[in-house]
């Protein structure tokens, strides 16, 4: 392990600006902007490169499902021509990618569905927006599982995404595309939404940092649905400073969505520097089982040390439910997807069957060609577990489940300001590893789903590597504890360099 201060990192001592690396792909969002204060480059020259570097090396990733280079330049000239006034804030002029789950004004949203491969829509989601009106720009809208069910980015209509750090990997999911564009320095980030773990478990093992905020912290406007009362967009960047200085943009009460919490946002960037002396981070033992590879423990247990030195208190505390929250997960969600994509029929929304006999045969072919098989999967588990009978047993169950579990992280959160443990059981698998056996699939996600039942805010960030592979480390913080949460990941990474480590280049040319 080696630890080292972050050059481009204003709080760690000795630290420069002049230090930074200039080249267009390995900056993070905070000396981008700084870059484009003082013009030493543009926001067209930094989309420039960051097109030539999708168009060179996304053949072999698939991260990207649509990329649009003339919008993205004529925004980057409009940002350029802001700064150039003077005016703009710290995110003006520097590109990102969208996870096509959000819609996009005139940009094909396709959720990575055939049953939306045609969808243009004629708003933004909230999230895009906000980003839009503070000058980032959008280079294009990333690759992901379809409708956000899955775990390694194999279920997207459009193909798998593959990880920059082993090809034959999965950079998981169900924000793979959005993981797999900013490990490989395509965008400096890009937004993702976590239903179960989907931003931080790529994350994790795509070696970037994912930041999953409070449910309610940010709006689900535009935000296509996958389980409602889980669902919240977050970002994929590569320090726990640049998904502060996102986050402080997109958050904020949205009178559009009525779950949106109407609650002031922090100045999170602004609360990175403080010392860990005299935080208490809790570690459950039950993060620790036999499922968790050796070598990702090992890389956690390192970190925690790491905390430990920079004065933190390491201090057990116990989640006695964590093990039932995979099957409470895995009726809770499908059973909101069922109801929220019964929309996608081919007559109010979505692909229709061509040359159907009936409207019966129409409904059904619709649906049937438009869907994924892990898609319909979810669909017919959710409309089972609340069907007439089965209500009381399973849907009624795991809500009460989903309290006991809530309650767990509260009891805890009242000992400790954040809890800390491993992202994922196993470093990054290999395609097609999983896919033949769903509930192995799922277990992947066993350490991430609890904050989502809990609705409470999460990161990960890299920690080291097993086998050659990223390995994460998750902090987990109390509702609306952002800013707890980012400070320490904030501090974590001032003492460490394992963020700024990154995969060679792809090759060029068709994917492998």
């Amino acid at each position: 392990m080696r630890r080292a201060p972050r050059p481009d990192c204003t709080s760690c001592p000795g630290s420069s600006t002049e230090a930074v690396a200039l080249q267009g792909d390995d900056r993070s969002i905070a000396a981008l902007s700084r870059a484009l204060r003082d013009r030493s480059t543009s926001s067209r020259e930094l989309v420039e490169a960051s097109l030539e570097r999708i168009a060179r090396l996304d053949g072999a990733l698939n991260a990207f499902i649509t990329v649009n280079p003339d919008q993205a330049l004529a925004a980057a000239d409009a940002a350029d021509a802001r700064l150039a006034r003077g005016e703009g804030g710290p995110l003006t002029g520097v590109p990102i990618a969208h996870k096509d789950i959000f819609c996009t004004r005139g940009v094909a949203t396709t959720c990575a569905s055939k049953m939306l491969a045609d969808f243009i829509p004629p708003y933004d989601a909230t999230v895009v927006e906000r980003l839009a009106a503070a000058g980032v720009v959008c280079v294009g809208k990333t690759n992901m599982d379809e409708f956000a069910m899955g775990s390694s980015n194999e279920t997207s209509f459009f193909g798998p995404v593959r990880n920059p750090w082993d090809l034959q990997r999965s950079p998981g999911g169900s924000s793979g595309g959005s993981a797999a564009a900013v490990a490989a320095g395509l965008v400096p980030a890009a937004t993702g939404t976590d239903t179960g773990g989907s931003i931080r478990q790529p994350a994790a093992l795509a070696g970037i940092t994912g930041f999953k905020p409070s449910y309610g912290r940010v709006s689900r406007y535009g935000m296509i649905a996958f389980a409602s009362s889980l669902d919240q967009a977050g970002i994929l960047a590569r320090s726990a400073e640049d998904a502060a200085l996102l986050v402080e943009a997109m958050a904020g009460f949205d009178p559009r969505d009525s779950t949106s919490a109407d609650l002031p946002v922090p100045a999170y960037s602004q609360m990175l520097d403080r010392p860990l002396a005299g935080r208490r981070i809790g570690v459950p033992p039950e993060f620790f089982d036999a499922g968790l590879d050796a070598g990702c423990a090992a890389r956690v247990r390192e970190a925690l040390e790491v905390l430990r030195q920079l004065g933190a208190q390491i201090v057990e505390v116990s989640l006695p439910n964590l093990g039932l929250s995979v099957p409470t997960y895995y009726i809770v969600a499908p059973a909101e997807a069922s109801s929220n994509l019964a929309r996608f029929d081919g007559v109010r929304f979505g692909h229709r069957a061509e040359a159907a006999g009936s409207i019966e045969e129409m409904y059904k072919r619709s649906r049937q060609e438009g869907f994924g098989a892990e898609v319909r999967r979810r669909i017919m588990t959710g409309t089972y577990v609340l069907s007439s009978g089965y209500y009381d047993a399973y849907y009624l169950q795991a809500q009460k489940v989903r309290k006991l579990i809530a309650g767990d992280l509260r009891r805890a959160f009242d000992r400790v300001d954040v809890i800390a443990g491993p992202t994922t059981p196993t470093p990054a698998f290999r395609l097609g590893e999983k896919t033949s056996d769903p509930v192995q699939m799922y277990l992947n996600d066993i350490y991430t789903i609890a904050v989502n039942l809990a609705g409470v805010p999460g990161i990960s960030v890299p920690c080291g590597f097993s086998g050659g592979l990223p390995v994460g480390l998750q902090l987990i913080g109390p509702a609306f504890g952002e800013a707890a949460v980012l400070n320490v990941a904030h501090q974590y990474q001032c003492a460490t360099d394992w963020h700024r480590r990154r995969p060679a280049d792809p090759p060029t040319g068709a994917a492998q």
